[in-house]
């Protein structure tokens, strides 16, 4: 019998058929330490629920150090992610830090899969009362020490890379829903939690990309099937610094539970605020989800003055299709400020769920729409804030996505800080059924420094109803904040 060739032999003779002649087999350096990556498993560090984050090029801790059954002292560290992936593991496409928040909640998340062949349907899990604490983590940057982390977080510009920060809060906002939708019950199916919208993405001073970071989260307010989860990063600029100085950017997520089975919405464990800062975050969210309500309500409703406001808005656009030649030299259409990519979705992009990955489609989303402002501005752009994103659809390993950009319109009052606003929708397109949907729609604030411009920025008018109203619907969003 003949005996079996390894895979790579049989590789290695597949790409060489053509030779008539043997080719000696290549040389196999020696194997040392440098070419062996240690396991170690990766655990919650129950006091305080933090992670670290590194490069995962930093050297493993000794394999003695991991206690087995979650008893580890450490926290979690993201550079941990070298370890071997477990079954329902995506891609290994994301940053340090994704990676080991789905590691982490991968703790919570598989000891809940049914049994083959299990499809048990009831959801008759008992939902729980759990404070805010319960599902409270965070997450450390080492930029300080960590040169590797480091350099995949920083921009062409010494900045920090926003679009991959804004990736790294969505896997920790699903990870806090991970951990305040779980129980100790085994026998039914996990919930499936996803991101249904993000609220508001708000910089309240520049990032340093050399200093340390960190992002502590937490469920803030709960209905029914859908929660809301805030996070703070902070960044202490100065040693001795009041801790109310330290928080650079504050975002809001809003996720919602699905049955795994039937699709439908799932009841979740309510929160019990314990703090007199927890009892006003959650007030502060039951209001923000009563105007949503009501802005949906009202979303419909077109009166008289809405019309005058659309007749005026496209007032100096008819010009520009009109009279072209008298138009204002000051003002631009929208649509010549427009920018699209497309791309395949891929496996290494997906979420534990098996759909694309929320963060990923926020930082291409974000990544275009600072090109949009980087080209309209003629100078690099600083950024302001995520207005609103709304995920719409799901989006699936092998959809044609294209993402469209604009600057929906600009702010000169301030002429010190004129700000952009850019509209980026995203399309879901399957041409072999002749059929686009959207599946999200991000909104970004862009500011640039007028010392280095040198020039003015334009206004931007719209040429369409379409547009008009688009515009309308975002000024109005802003205003009412």
């Amino acid at each position: 019998m003949k005996t079996k060739k390894p895979f790579f032999n049989i590789l290695f003779a597949a790409n060489s058929y053509k030779s008539s002649s043997s080719i000696p087999k290549p040389k196999q350096p020696p194997i040392t330490h440098k070419h062996v990556q240690y396991s170690h498993p990766i655990f919650w560090k129950n006091s305080n629920n933090k992670l670290y984050s590194s490069s995962t090029t930093t050297t493993p801790p000794h394999p003695d150090s991991a206690k087995p059954n979650g008893d580890s002292d450490e926290p979690i560290d993201a550079g941990s992610s070298i370890r071997k992936p477990i079954s329902l593991w995506p891609g290994m496409y994301h940053s340090p830090v994704t990676n080991a928040l789905w590691e982490a909640r991968s703790n919570i998340y598989e000891p809940k899969i049914p049994a083959h062949g299990n499809n048990n349907t009831n959801n008759n899990t008992q939902v729980l009362a759990k404070s805010p604490s319960k599902s409270r983590t965070s997450v450390v940057y080492k930029f300080s020490t960590d040169y590797m982390l480091r350099e995949q977080y920083r921009n062409p510009w010494n900045r920090m890379r926003m679009g991959k920060l804004v990736e790294d809060l969505d896997a920790l906002a699903g990870t806090i829903s991970f951990k305040h939708c779980s129980s100790d019950d085994t026998l039914t199916s996990p919930l499936i939690l996803v991101t249904a919208s993000v609220d508001r993405i708000a910089l309240k001073k520049p990032i340093l990309v050399e200093r340390d970071v960190t992002i502590v989260g937490s469920v803030t307010w709960v209905g029914r099937s859908s929660m809301e989860i805030q996070l703070l990063v902070t960044q202490v600029a100065k040693e001795g610094s009041d801790e109310t100085d330290s928080v650079v950017l504050t975002a809001n997520f809003t996720f919602v539970a699905r049955h795994p089975v039937t699709g439908k919405s799932a009841q979740i464990n309510q929160v019990k605020p314990e703090t007199e800062n927890e009892r006003l975050l959650w007030e502060e969210a039951e209001e923000r989800n009563k105007r949503r309500k009501e802005k949906r309500r009202e979303q419909e409703k077109i009166g008289a003055g809405e019309v005058d406001r659309l007749n005026a808005l496209l007032s100096e656009g008819r010009i520009f299709s009109d009279m072209p030649a008298l138009a204002d030299r000051n003002s631009i259409l929208i649509s010549d400020t427009c920018h699209h990519n497309s791309l395949i979705c891929q496996p290494q992009q997906r979420n534990i769920h098996g759909r694309i990955f929320g963060g990923f489609l926020m930082r291409r989303a974000f990544e275009l729409g600072f090109a949009t402002a980087y080209s309209f501005a003629g100078s690099a752009p600083r950024f302001v804030e995520v207005d609103h994103v709304d995920f719409l659809k799901p989006v699936d390993v092998g959809n044609f996505l294209r993402f469209k950009s604009c600057v929906l319109y600009t702010e000169l009052e301030n002429p010190e800080k004129p700000l952009i606003n850019v509209e980026v929708v995203a399309h879901v397109t399957r041409p072999e059924k002749r059929v686009s949907e959207v599946s999200n729609k991000f909104y970004f604030t862009f500011t640039v420094s007028t010392e280095s411009l040198g020039q003015q920025i334009r206004n931007v008018v719209p040429a369409t109803e379409e547009e008009a109203r688009r515009v309308i619907e975002r000024m109005d969003a802003e205003t009412e904040r």
